[in-house]
């Protein structure tokens, strides 16, 4: 039976979180007023943005300018876990609209809204003890990774820099290391949150198992706001890092052979396939080898055999760990500082030069190799017109050896995973239209992480047949539905 463990309200109130536990039907029956946004900035030890504040353009906007035209009530950067329980409380007795926010990077634009926009960034800490490091639900990954370097250790995580490591953990978290050591979420041992009803809970596998277990690949933004993630490292080592690019006439070719290669080979090697039309068609597999650069090439040499023709450009180089993390980022050529948005914003930074995007994307997750009128397909939609790219991420190895219900993130069979992704003008209907094509080949099969407004039945295209379970959690810790947008559970 799915029940919230009781917590005495003494073991997490804070000197201002009174209201969070105030049952939330005596707070509502007794509010008449409108909000007082005021007394919430007072009781903050962060910072709370309004719309007559000279930052509110900047901190109401998100890493998709698509979604520039979202004007928030207020964006509360919180400096601490009370914080984020005061601004819960503050939501639920005045009955705004909340919305967590650790990256800004949701597709569909839901880490923004009309109401309160709870910004973790402030929360950003990076520590590492005994094999276990804490971090900050704010924590962008360029940080997490350069942090955690310096101690010769990490965690599996994405690629993205400014991407945050909330919703990265919380959707399951695919990453350049994931066949090794698994997902972001594999590795998790503990997640500090606040509910909906204002506790500070800890979630682990003894402590709410079943929140812990919803959030790990549950989804952001259904359950609570998380403040702060615990998870098992790795020692880091120099690693090697590969990119490979043919014409596009071997398209076909290269396709073909990496999905019979990459999802079977060693764990340590990961890689990713890019069809892009982004201005001109163009076929790049690249990736990351835990190991010396001859077994690198030795590995390889089997893709090269299958694809029949040697790429056009090769580079291999046996890098360091960080240094392959800032590769895989885009930010070979910036420094950790300059590997950020620019600007005085939490998790920005002065000489930031990281840009923002205005793009659509969608996903499928592929469960069984494309055979030859699959390959066209998916080559004849990059063909198309436009600004586009079809992103091919290698599965298998310890992402598949975790079963389907260990964790909410159920594509543990899956052979990669599938991102369509489409900049400026005509990339929503290009995505519209590549996804369509390509759903005979591949299934109703999503990636909550790549969240998309369209689909219909996105419970069993995102959690499978763990979709029962979330849903059972949800009514248990958020039965008014607190924390809602268009895909909630």
């Amino acid at each position: 039976m799915i029940m919230p463990n009781p917590v005495h309200p003494s073991a997490s109130l804070g000197r201002r979180g009174f209201l969070a536990f105030v049952p939330a039907g005596l707070i509502l029956a007794g509010t008449t007023k409108a909000p007082d946004w005021r007394a919430l900035g007072r009781g903050l030890d962060g910072k709370l943005v309004r719309p007559s504040d000279a930052a509110y353009d900047r901190a109401r906007r998100l890493f998709n300018s698509a979604y520039d035209k979202v004007r928030p009530a207020a964006v509360a950067y919180c400096a601490t876990p009370a914080d984020v329980a005061e601004c819960v409380a503050f939501a639920r007795r005045f009955d705004v609209p909340i919305t967590a926010r650790s990256g800004g990077h949701s597709y569909a634009g839901w880490s923004t809204g009309t109401g309160l926009v709870v910004d973790v960034s402030p929360l950003s800490s990076v520590r590492h003890s005994a094999g276990l490091a804490t971090i900050g639900a704010g924590a962008k990954l360029v940080d997490v990774y350069a942090k955690l370097g310096k101690l010769g250790v990490s965690i599996p995580a994405g690629s993205c820099p400014s991407v945050g490591i909330a919703g990265l953990t919380l959707g399951g978290g695919i990453g350049v290391v994931s066949r090794r050591y698994g997902l972001t979420c594999d590795v998790l041992t503990q997640v500090e949150m606040v509910t909906a009803d204002g506790r500070r809970v800890t979630c682990s596998p003894t402590s709410h198992p079943d929140l812990f277990w919803a959030s790990r690949g549950g989804g952001g933004g259904n359950f609570g706001i998380a403040t702060s993630f615990t998870f098992r490292s790795h020692a880091t080592r120099e690693v090697t890092v590969f990119s490979l690019r043919w014409p596009w006439a071997r398209a076909g070719a290269v396709l073909r052979a990496w999905q019979g290669w990459a999802p079977s080979a060693p764990d340590g090697l990961w890689s990713n396939l890019h069809l892009s039309h982004d201005p001109s068609p163009d076929v790049t597999v690249g990736g990351l080898y835990l190991g010396s650069k001859s077994g690198c090439e030795k590995q390889l040499q089997v893709l090269l055999d299958r694809v029949g023709r040697d790429p056009s450009s090769r580079s291999v180089r046996h890098v360091p760990y960080q240094q392959a993390m800032m590769i895989m980022a885009g930010c070979s050529s910036y420094s950790v500082s300059e590997c950020h948005r620019p600007g005085s914003l939490p998790g920005q930074t002065a000489n930031g030069r990281l840009v923002r995007d205005t793009f659509s994307a969608k996903s499928h997750l592929a469960y069984s190799p494309l055979g030859d009128a699959g390959i066209r397909a998916l080559l004849a939609q990059v063909a198309k017109a436009g600004r586009h790219t079809v992103l091919l991420d290698a599965f298998g190895g310890a992402i598949a050896r975790v079963r389907p219900d260990a964790t909410a993130f159920p594509h543990r069979k899956a052979l990669y995973s599938v991102q369509y992704y489409a900049h400026f003008d005509g990339a929503l209907a290009w995505a519209r239209g590549a996804h369509a094509a390509m759903r005979p080949f591949f299934g109703d099969h999503a990636y909550v992480n790549y969240i998309d407004p369209d689909l219909t039945g996105f419970l069993g295209q995102y959690y499978g047949a763990n979709a029962a379970r979330l849903v059972r959690i949800k009514s248990a810790y958020d039965p008014g539905r607190l924390f809602r947008f268009p895909q909630g559970l």
